[in-house]
C-alpha cells in the first residue's frame, strides 16, 4: 500500500494498475473456507499433489517383484525406514519399540482394557477424567517425550480368539450338553458384534534436550523400559483398566491388519506363528486426492480443524468412538504433544494478554478472556498444557461403500462438537499417523515445527 501511494503521487493510472495487481496477489490470502484454510494454502496443496502424482509418489508396490529390498512388504511412506525391536522393562515384561531413524524417535505401545462408562456412577467418571488430566500433565515432565497418542479402534469380531480360547480349555470329559452349549456360543456370539481396542503410544526423542547427546538404541531401550511401569500403573486410575506393553509380534499383526483387513482371519487363526515387521506393510497402495486404497481396504482419514467450544462433558466422544454399522473398521486417534512446564507458563500468560488486547465487547471475546484466565489459574496450580488433535479413519471393503462411511462420519462429528476436515492430498500420511506407532507429523514436515509455530 505504501508503494501504491507513492506511485499515485506521480501518476494515478499506474497507481490504479498497481492497486489491482496488489489486490489479485492478496486475494488468495484473504479468502478462507469454513476450516480456516486460505485459497493460497489450497492452491499450494494442489500443486504439491500434482507434482508428487506426476513422479509416481502416490503408488506403492512391494513383494518379490518390486524394488523393495529383499522382496519384503515394508511399510510405505513415513514408516518406510522404521524398524521394530523388542526390549524388556524394569518388571521384565517384553515390549515393542518402534524406531524411526529419520526423526530419531523411539515409541513404546501398551494396550488398555478400558472399562467404559456404562453403568458407572458419574462421580467415578469425574474421578477418571481428573486422573486422566493429571496423567497428561505428567507427560510434560517426561524428559525427551515428544508426543503421545490414544487410539480407539472398532473392528469386526470374527470369533477366532474366542474359538481358540474355548478349544484350548475345554474338558474332553465334559457332559455333552455343556459341550454343545459352548459350541453354540462360539459360533453364534461373534455374528454382528464388534471389538473395541484401545492403545496408547508414547514417543521419545533420542536427544533428551536441544543440544544434548544423542542416545543410541540400547540406551533408549533401557530408558523407556524404566519409565513404562510408572506410566502403565498410573493409567489404571484413569479408567483405562489394566495397561500392559504390546509385544513386537502383537504390534506387527495390528499394523498388518490395518493395511490388509482381510488378513485378520488368517492372523488370528495363526496365533503363535511369528510375524516380521518387514512384512507388516501392504502389497500395493494407491493414494488418491480424497481417499486411500491399500490391499483389501479403502480408507478415508479426517483431521480436526476446530476443537469443541465451551464446556466439554465426559460423554462428548461416546458416539464418535463407538462402533457404526456403516463402517467396517473405524479408528479414532487423539494425538498429544505436551509443553514443558516453563513453556506452558509463558504461553498461558501470553494468551491472557492477547485475549485482553482483542476484547471489543463481543460475547465470544469475553468468553475467551474467562477461558484464558481459567487456563492460567489451572496451570499455576499444576495443570499441564498440551497441543492436541484428532484423526478419524474409516475403512471399508470396497470403493462403493466409501460414500456411506463418509456420511456416517459427517453424522458423528456434530454430536462430538468437532469440525472435521478430510485430509485431501495427504491421505497416506494421515493414515500412518492414526496408527499407534508414534508418528509425530510436525517432525516430518519440510518446514521445521519451530518455524511454523513462530509464524
Amino acid at each position: 500500500m505504501v508503494t501504491v501511494t507513492l506511485i499515485a503521487m506521480v501518476s494515478i493510472v499506474p497507481a490504479l494498475i498497481s492497486a489491482v495487481v496488489l489486490g489479485l496477489v492478496m486475494l488468495p490470502l484473504v479468502i478462507q473456507d469454513q476450516h480456516g484454510r486460505t485459497a493460497l494454502q489450497k492452491m499450494t496443496a494442489r500443486v504439491a499433489w500434482w507434482s508428487g502424482r506426476s513422479r509416481g509418489w502416490h503408488l506403492y508396490r512391494s513383494g518379490p517383484l518390486s524394488i523393495v529390498a529383499s522382496g519384503s512388504h515394508r511399510l510405505p511412506g513415513l514408516l518406510a525406514q522404521s524398524r521394530l525391536v523388542e526390549a524388556r522393562d524394569s518388571y521384565g515384561r517384553p515390549f515393542a519399540m518402534v524406531v524411526v531413524p529419520s526423526t530419531g524417535h523411539y515409541t513404546a505401545v501398551f494396550e488398555c482394557s478400558a472399562d467404559g462408562a456404562a453403568l458407572v456412577d458419574q462421580e467415578q467418571i469425574d474421578s477418571w477424567v481428573a486422573y486422566w488430566g493429571h496423567w497428561l500433565a505428567a507427560l510434560g515432565f517426561e524428559p525427551g517425550l515428544v508426543g503421545a497418542s490414544v487410539t480407539i479402534e472398532t473392528v469386526p469380531d470374527l470369533g477366532t480368539r474366542l474359538r481358540n480360547e474355548v478349544s484350548a480349555n475345554i474338558d474332553p470329559n465334559a457332559p455333552e450338553l455343556a459341550r454343545a452349549a459352548l459350541e453354540e456360543i462360539v459360533w453364534n456370539y461373534p455374528r454382528g458384534s464388534a471389538r473395541v481396542s484401545t492403545w496408547i503410544a508414547v514417543t521419545y526423542a533420542a536427544t533428551a534436550r536441544p543440544g544434548g547427546k544423542r542416545r543410541d538404541q540400547d540406551e533408549m531401550a533401557r530408558e523407556i523400559g524404566m519409565r513404562l511401569p510408572g506410566l502403565t500403573s498410573t493409567l489404571e486410575m484413569t479408567g483405562a483398566g489394566t495397561a500392559r506393553p504390546v509385544t513386537a509380534d502383537h504390534l506387527t499383526r495390528l499394523v498388518r491388519m490395518a493395511y490388509d483387513p482381510d488378513s485378520q482371519s488368517d492372523l488370528e487363526s495363526a496365533e503363535g506363528q511369528e510375524t516380521r515387521w518387514e512384512d507388516a506393510g501392504p502389497v500395493a497402495t494407491q493414494e488418491l486426492w480424497d481417499h486411500y486404497v491399500h490391499d483389501s481396504g479403502h480408507s478415508i482419514t479426517w483431521g480436526m480443524s476446530e476443537a469443541p467450544r465451551g464446556e466439554v462433558l465426559s460423554s462428548v466422544m461416546t458416539g464418535l468412538v463407538s462402533p457404526h454399522h456403516d463402517i467396517a473398521r473405524k479408528r479414532v486417534t487423539f494425538l498429544y504433544r505436551p509443553y514443558d512446564p516453563a513453556t506452558a507458563a509463558t504461553i498461558v500468560e501470553r494468551d491472557r494478554k492477547d485475549t485482553r488486547f482483542r476484547l471489543n465487547g463481543a460475547a465470544r471475546d469475553e468468553v475467551a478472556v474467562v477461558s484464558s484466565d481459567q487456563s492460567a489459574l489451572e496451570e499455576a496450580r499444576g495443570a499441564g498444557l498440551t497441543r492436541f488433535t484428532i484423526l478419524v479413519t474409516a475403512t471399508v471393503r470396497s470403493a462403493d461403500e466409501l460414500p456411506l462411511a463418509a456420511a456416517a462420519v459427517d453424522t458423528l462429528a456434530p454430536p462430538a462438537r468437532l469440525r472435521l476436515r478430510r485430509m485431501y492430498g495427504s491421505q497416506a500420511s494421515a493414515f500412518a499417523a492414526a496408527l499407534p506407532v508414534g508418528v509425530v507429523l510436525p517432525d516430518h514436515l519440510q518446514v521445521p515445527a519451530v518455524v511454523r509455530e513462530s509464524l
